[in-house]
Parts: C-alpha cells; sequence; structure tokens
C-alpha cells in the first residue's frame, strides 16, 4: 500500500485545485469546436437549416477561407494551451522539490496532472486532423462549383419593363439582405445572383433567370380534389381541437357543452331545408389573437373575476357552429402554433410564407390579424382575401381605406387595413357595411317557457353590471328603483372586500351562468345603467322572460364625444346602450326612457310591472339562424376571386359608352329597382333581384334611410349605383359630374347641382351623412328575423 504525508497529501491538492479551471476551459475549447464543426458543415451546404444554432447565423455566410483559418487559430490556440500549461507544470514541480527531503514522495502523484496533458494532446491532434479534412473537403467543394460560381458571380439586374421594382428590390437587398435571418433561410448569400434567385422565384419582383430553369423551384402541386361538407353530430372532437390551459378556453368548452343538445338539434334542422346541397368542406384556421401570450391575454384572468365575456361567447359559438358545418378545423391561442400552421420562415417576418397557405379560410381578430400581417411578409398581402375579422364594434370603410383615413382624420390604431368592408364581421348588426356574426342564446322549450310563466316574480329586478365601478354614481335610480322591486346583483367581490354597492341590494356574488339563467327565469326587470355596451346578457334576459330596461343616450355617444369609443374606426352614434335591442325587439320587450328624467325612469318602472311578456328570442340568435348565416357567407362570400366592374373613366367618348343602366324606376316613381329586362348574374349574392335604389335626406345615412323603409343597406350593390345614368332615372340635373375619392359618394348636392361619383371602390359605405348631400343608397329586402339575409339569399 503506498503512503504519503500529510504535506505530499497537500502538495497533491494543490496541484489539482491549480489544474482544474484549466480542465474546465479545455473541456469548454473542445465543445466549442465541436458545435463549430457541425454548424460550420452544416452552414456550407445546407442553406435549409438557419437558427437550429446559435452559432449558424454566423457561419451561414462565412467563406471557405474563413472557415480553414478558423479551424487553424483554434488548433494553433490548443497547441499553445498545451506547451503553457507544460511550462507551468514544470515551475509548481520545481518550486515544491526546493522544500527539501520532505517534500520527497512518489511520482504517481501527479498522474492526474499527466492524464490531463495527453487529453490536451489529443484534443489538438485530433482538431489537426479534421481541420486538413475540412480543407480538403472544401477545395473539392470549390473545385467542383467553379463554374456554376462564376456565373453568380457575373449576374446583371435584369432591365425588363414588366419588373419595374427589380433595380429597386435588388439595391435593397444589397444593403439590407443580413437585416432578416429569413432571407438566408430562402439561399441568400449577399452574391448579386442570390438576390435575384430570391426576387424572382420567392418573391415576384423580378423575372426568372434563364439558367436557373432546370434548377429552380418545382411548380405549387395541384390542389387537392374537394371534399362535401358533412353535418357533424359529435361535438367531442372540437372540445379537444380547443385546448386547454386558459381559463378563457375552459369558459368556451363548457358553453358549447352546455348549448350541445340545442346545437344539434339546429344542424339537423338546417341539413333537412338545405336539402342535401352541395357544399364544399373548406380548410379553416381560427386564431383567436386577443387570448395569446403576446397580445397579454387579459382576458383569461378576468373569466372568473367578473370581466368582459362577450367576445369567449362569441368565439364560442363560431367555433361550434363551422365545426357542425362539417368544415376541418385549426385553432390556435399562440403565436408559435400560428406560425407553424402558416408556415412562417424563421427570422422576423420579412419574408413570404415557405409554402401556399393551406387553409381556404382564416377566423381572427385585430390582434390576430397584426400578428399575422407581422410574419407573414409579403404572403399576408396575397392571403389577405381569405381572412375574416371578428370585430365587435365595427369597421367602417373611411376607416378602412389607409390613404383616405390619413388624409381625412381617419387613421386610429385599428383601422386601415385594406380590407373588403364586409371581411370584417361584427356582433350585431349595427354596421351593413361588415358582415353580421353575431352569437347564440339558449332556447326555451314549451315546458320551460311554461314554468317562466307561473313563476315570475313580478317585484324583482336585476342589474345588468358584474363590475363594481358600473354601480358608482347610480344611487338616485336604485333608491327609485328599490320603492317598487327587490333589487339583485351578480357583482363580483373578494370575501376580504365586498362590493360597494347598496345595502338593499341582494347580491349574489358571480354566478355560473346555469345559475345566472335561474335568476333571470324569476326576475321581471332586467335594468342596464348605460355600460357594458352591446352585450349578450340582454338578449339572454329577454330570452327567459325579462323587460329590459336600458338609457337613451342625448346626444349619442360616438368616437366623437366619448372616450370608450375613441379610437374604435367607427363614427357609429349610439343612441342607447344597446342599440339592437332599441331598433330590432323594441316594445314591451325593451324599454329605452331618458334616466336623467325622474318621472319618466319611475312610470317606465310602474308599467312594465303591470305589462305581461313572454321569453322573446330573435331567430338570427338562435343555433340554427347562426348556422344558416355562416353557412351563406362560406358558400357564397368569395374576396378572392369577385371583383367589381371597372369604374367609367372621367372622359369618356362616344365609342367608350357604358352600357345602359340595369335598374328601371318602380311602378310608383319613388325609387328604382332591377329591370325586368336586365340580364342577371347567378353568381352575384345578394341576388340584384332584392336591390330597391333610394336618396337619402340631407341629414341621413344610407343605413337610416333603408330602415326608414323597411330595408337594410346593401354595400355590394353600390356598383350598380355608381353612375351618372342613374342621376338621369332619378330626375337629378346634375351641371358637373366627378369621380373622387369619399366614403360618402355616389351623391348629388343639390344647391349646385353638382353630381359625384366613387372613384375608390373599397370606400363604397352605407355609413356617414353630410348636410351638403344626399346619397344614392343601395337597399335590400331581408328574411323576418334575419337581416343578414335578403328572402331569396339562401
Amino acid at each position: 500500500m503506498i503512503t504519503v504525508n500529510a504535506d505530499g497529501k497537500i502538495m497533491v491538492r494543490r496541484c489539482l485545485v491549480t489544474l482544474r479551471p484549466f480542465r474546465i476551459f479545455v473541456l469548454g475549447i473542445g465543445f466549442f469546436t465541436l458545435c463549430f464543426l457541425m454548424t460550420s458543415l452544416g452552414g456550407q451546404f445546407s442553406a435549409k437549416r438557419l437558427g437550429d444554432s446559435p452559432f449558424t447565423i454566423r457561419t451561414e455566410v462565412m467563406g471557405a477561407l474563413e472557415s480553414r483559418g478558423v479551424l487553424r487559430r483554434m488548433s494553433d490556440m490548443l497547441e499553445m494551451l498545451m506547451k503553457r500549461m507544460d511550462i507551468l507544470a514544470r515551475l509548481e514541480n520545481s518550486s515544491d522539490f526546493h522544500k527539501g527531503d520532505e517534500a520527497r514522495f512518489p511520482l504517481d502523484r501527479f498522474q492526474p496532472a499527466a492524464g490531463l496533458m495527453e487529453r490536451i494532446q489529443a484534443i489538438a491532434q485530433n482538431v489537426s486532423d479534421i481541420a486538413i479534412k475540412v480543407d480538403q473537403i472544401l477545395r473539392n467543394s470549390l473545385l467542383n462549383g467553379k463554374v456554376v460560381e462564376g456565373r453568380r458571380d457575373q449576374c446583371e439586374v435584369p432591365r425588363d419593363p414588366k419588373y419595374p421594382d427589380c433595380a429597386g428590390k435588388v439595391e435593397w437587398m444589397r444593403a439590407r439582405w443580413t437585416s432578416d435571418p429569413c432571407y438566408a433561410f430562402f439561399g441568400v448569400d449577399g452574391t448579386e445572383c442570390s438576390f435575384l434567385i430570391y426576387l424572382s422565384e420567392v418573391e415576384w419582383f423580378c423575372p426568372p433567370l434563364p439558367w436557373r430553369n432546370q434548377t429552380a423551384a418545382l411548380p405549387s402541386p395541384p390542389p387537392l380534389p374537394r371534399v362535401q361538407a358533412a353535418f357533424q353530430s359529435d361535438l367531442a372532437h372540437l372540445l379537444e381541437l380547443i385546448g386547454t390551459g386558459k381559463e378563457s378556453l375552459s369558459f368556451m368548452k363548457k358553453r358549447i357543452r352546455h348549448l350541445a343538445q340545442q346545437w344539434l338539434r339546429a344542424a339537423r334542422r338546417l341539413e333537412q331545408k338545405l336539402k342535401g346541397r352541395q357544399r364544399d368542406q373548406k380548410h379553416i384556421l381560427i386564431h383567436i389573437g386577443f387570448l395569446t401570450e403576446e397580445s397579454g391575454d387579459v382576458f383569461s384572468p378576468r373569466v372568473l373575476k367578473g370581466g368582459p365575456l362577450g367576445e369567449m361567447v362569441q368565439w364560442a359559438d363560431i367555433l361550434a357552429a363551422l365545426f357542425l358545418l362539417g368544415h376541418s378545423l385549426r385553432v390556435t391561442v399562440s403565436l408559435k402554433e400560428l406560425q407553424s400552421h402558416l408556415g412562417v420562415p424563421p427570422g422576423r417576418g420579412n419574408c413570404p410564407l415557405t409554402s401556399p397557405l393551406p387553409f381556404d379560410l382564416i377566423y381572427t381578430d385585430y390582434h390576430g390579424l397584426q400578428q399575422m400581417k407581422q410574419h407573414m411578409g409579403l404572403s399576408f398581402k396575397k392571403y389577405r382575401c381569405r381572412v375574416r375579422v371578428i370585430d365587435t364594434f365595427g369597421t367602417e370603410p373611411a376607416y378602412n381605406h389607409e390613404e383616405y383615413a390619413t388624409l381625412r382624420g381617419y387613421r386610429t390604431n385599428w383601422g386601415y387595413w385594406n380590407l373588403q368592408p364586409t371581411q370584417f364581421m361584427t356582433m350585431f348588426p349595427h354596421t351593413p357595411d361588415n358582415s353580421f356574426m353575431g352569437f347564440v342564446s339558449e332556447e326555451l322549450n314549451k315546458t320551460e317557457r311554461q314554468f317562466i310563466k307561473s313563476n315570475k316574480v313580478s317585484s324583482m329586478a336585476v342589474v345588468y353590471g358584474k363590475e363594481a365601478s358600473i354601480w358608482k354614481g347610480k344611487e338616485k335610480f336604485l333608491a327609485i328603483l328599490n320603492k317598487y322591486m327587490e333589487i339583485h346583483g351578480t357583482v363580483y367581490y373578494e370575501t376580504q372586500r365586498p362590493p360597494e354597492v347598496p345595502a338593499f341590494v341582494k347580491n349574489h356574488g358571480l354566478l355560473p351562468q346555469h345559475e345566472f339563467q335561474q335568476l333571470l327565469r324569476k326576475a321581471k326587470l332586467f335594468i342596464g345603467f348605460g355600460f357594458p355596451y352591446e352585450g349578450p346578457a340582454p338578449l339572454e334576459a329577454i330570452a327567459n322572460g325579462c323587460v329590459f330596461l336600458q338609457a337613451r343616450f342625448s346626444p349619442p355617444h360616438s368616437s366623437l364625444n366619448h372616450e370608450f369609443f375613441r379610437g374604435k374606426p367607427t363614427s357609429r352614434e349610439v343612441s342607447s346602450q344597446h342599440p339592437y335591442a332599441e331598433d330590432f325587439i323594441g316594445k314591451p320587450h325593451v324599454w329605452t326612457v331618458d334616466y336623467n328624467n325622474s318621472e319618466e325612469f319611475e312610470a317606465a318602472i310602474k308599467t312594465i310591472m303591470r305589462t305581461q311578456v313572454d321569453p322573446y328570442l330573435p331567430y338570427e340568435y338562435t343555433c340554427e339562424g347562426m348556422l344558416e348565416r355562416i353557412q351563406a357567407y362560406i358558400q357564397h362570400q368569395d374576396f378572392c376571386t369577385t371583383s367589381s366592374p371597372p369604374l367609367p373613366p372621367k372622359a369618356k367618348s362616344p365609342a367608350m359608352q357604358s352600357p345602359p343602366s340595369p335598374l328601371a324606376l318602380s311602378p310608383n316613381a319613388t325609387h328604382l329597382v332591377w329591370s325586368p329586362s336586365a340580364s342577371r348574374d347567378p353568381r352575384a349574392w345578394p341576388p340584384v333581384d332584392s336591390l330597391q335604389v333610394w336618396v337619402s335626406e340631407t341629414r341621413h345615412s344610407c343605413t337610416e334611410t333603408c330602415r326608414r323603409r323597411g330595408l337594410v343597406c346593401e354595400p355590394t350593390f353600390f356598383r350598380f349605383l355608381n353612375k351618372k345614368e342613374v342621376f338621369l332615372q332619378l330626375s337629378i340635373a346634375c351641371d358637373s359630374t366627378e369621380y373622387e375619392m369619399n366614403h360618402l359618394y355616389p351623391a348629388v348636392a343639390e344647391n349646385v347641382h353638382e353630381c359625384y361619383l366613387q372613384k375608390e371602390p373599397l370606400l363604397f359605405s352605407c355609413a356617414g351623412y353630410n348636410t351638403k348631400y344626399r346619397r344614392l343608397c343601395p337597399c335590400r329586402d331581408y328574411r323576418k328575423g334575419q337581416v343578414a339575409l335578403c328572402r331569396d339569399c339562401l
């Protein structure tokens, strides 16, 4: 057995401690060398792995000479390290041996140091061998690719009038191609030819290079044959698609489960109504942008605290409807999943998608729209016609058109997307320029309706408002109401901090949906205090037999005078807390009064207590109504292939006269209708037979003009009105006719006999008025209880 004295043990420890940092450093050098070699070789011969490691971006653009030089330098570093450690070890040994006889101990105590030296020598030798092999590979690669490289260095920017932007784009690439790793992902390496290859094959600003005919990317495969959509009868798969991990997702899944039987019955009824009509199955991506972490996801934490649930109610119903109609769905609530489904290349979002978009439709919101634009590059402009934007309050054309919004002061944080206005889909049918998406309320069967009728408490009221802030300043109204009714609230509160509501209010706290429904089935009155605007709760209350009492706003609230609407892409004037309930339902189910008039407010309460009402739910807010509406949209709305007829030029020669107007004066000579002798495009939707042309008053928008005649404004018909002949048919004298960009046109300034036609089709708008103009308004009929569809639209 070998023994050493205490000083010998101390010496060994000191030697090992001295060498330990070097051992760690050497291991780090070895690991770095291995990573460098792997990424260098991958970067030299494969440009498709960008972003796999932190070294890739550097080595992707490193030349052959640089790679060989770096390998040699690393070999030299290891060799120098070995020499310095050898000197250090000798100095250490020399100083220890000078201490005297007591320092004499067996040489095997230096075996750890000797082993470390051997490892360093081995690593240095391996790096040297690898450097030689890599050098040989690079030499062979350069030799074999000499002809191609010579050609790549000789590329010149083509001067083709069909590609006027090519030279400018090449100049931009020269200066900025390293600004986004996505360019290297597509093979850009800083050479002129790589710029041209990218700009002709990935983007479309330059003509294809002749010598790339054999190597250019293969054309996209033909689309797969269409599969017919079949109504679904089980929602279990949809619940799996929605996923988990967020309170908002749990809320939506609970809602779908709760309404499952109503959805399934409605789907069977619509299937019978369509009578086996052919329906193509669509591949649909649903990206709920406001639930992503990148947008803040302020809703999920508030689900259990009384926060706004209207958006999640609507999204849950959209998911259920699209699934039951038989379409193939993908659901995302994260940016990473969105990028994966779209095929976004690695980088900062300046490049197009790596492959054609695999979805026919994308349903998202404003947050998701912004995320898509940020990461899709030029592909966003190419595919934006497939997007449908769920937009609670609506987006008017004046705010949607980027140039016009900027010039005329309509630009906001939410507008200027240059989409077709009907691509925006609202919660209520308040903006005819947009499509009405809606949501559903629970329907009652006969037994439930009879139970409600016999168990209503005529002196019971429920206040609309789950947040305590809504109750502040309402003491006067509550005191009047308390004289006649028992007041119930559903205000969220924490145990240690009860809400600040009057003591005579019976607050139940935040209730689950089914318990809230039971409360509404007992109550006589559901009363709103002005906020929140246009939520789903008043419809649920009316469907459960309540009378809804709300405040009339004078003047109406809008982005011009109210902070809540400021910045929203609409000038719509909101006359009450819930304009749909006021305009489309009305008395006896809905009472809209001036809350500043105490006598009117008190009289309304007395009358409501004496009035008997039955539960009522508009058809468009039933499951069947929503399925019917979405089915029609998917079947008929195509913003990718449908284009408006070209606008007439300002000055026309006799040979350039536009075709005669397809419109004719109605029998009573008050408006225009589609002429019986005019041709009809069977693909046109809505059908042109539903069109009526009316002239507005100076203070009325087209939305109001049509509504006063029991019709709705239909913006897709504006193209038929945008002709000088239409003014003549309506006996409007025009001393001059001009084409301009203005969301109020076509219109006439009667005091000066000047007529104006629309220059920009994206600005055709039902909204807006000016005391100077009388507008030409395209109106249409609609199905009873389904304002989104004309009588023959289904």
